[in-house]
């Protein structure tokens, strides 16, 4: 396992050891110890999370507030996705800022999205399953989000917006300069 820097901080790229012949393949998909190693966090999951969607769902931009703040560790079982995070930490250099990563069942790379970030994919494969640990448990009273659309992100989801497939909730969800300050 390799850990890639992006230009968020503490946003990073985790890459797999991969063990591949004629049988197929084996990887790790995670380790407590190397992650923590690693990546310099003593960050614990609690509760693992899947998700199925067909191409062109997108989920998100969703976060938790306060206590219920997540850090996500998120890849992609199946298919592929191009995996967004924004940094909604207001004492942040990156304050605003998004960083996009495509992640796929070929590459097995995966995200990790520290507190204090906004979190979204859009499926670009016919179909893909997503994973992602979180450190936390969900709370429906703290969640919060940012509209998908937001100008000032300005985020290339990677289809046009005609092909995109968005709940009713994520369609209402208010834009990144009416969120306020978020204690992050």
């Amino acid at each position: 396992m390799t850990i890639e820097s992006t230009p968020l901080e503490g946003c990073v790229i985790i890459k797999p050891a991969v063990f591949g012949d004629e049988r197929g393949y084996f990887f790790e998909s995670f380790n407590q110890q190397k992650f923590c190693d690693l990546t310099g966090y003593d960050t614990v999951f609690i509760q693992d999370n899947q998700s199925y969607s067909t191409k062109g769902v997108l989920r998100g931009l969703h976060f938790q507030t306060g206590d219920s703040a997540q850090a996500k560790l998120v890849r992609v079982v199946k298919g592929e996705v191009l995996d967004v995070a924004v940094d909604l930490r207001s004492d942040s250099v990156t304050y605003g800022k998004h960083f996009d990563i495509r992640l796929s069942e070929n590459n097995n790379l995966q995200l990790f999205v520290p507190r204090g970030f906004a979190h979204g994919f859009v499926v670009l494969s016919e179909d893909a399953i997503f994973q992602y640990k979180c450190d936390n448990y969900y709370d429906k009273s703290a969640e919060g989000g940012i509209h998908y659309a937001d100008l000032d992100l300005a985020i290339d989801w990677a289809l046009p917006q005609d092909r995109l497939v968005v709940s009713a909730k994520d369609v209402e969800l208010p834009y990144f300069n009416n969120i306020g300050q978020l204690g992050f």
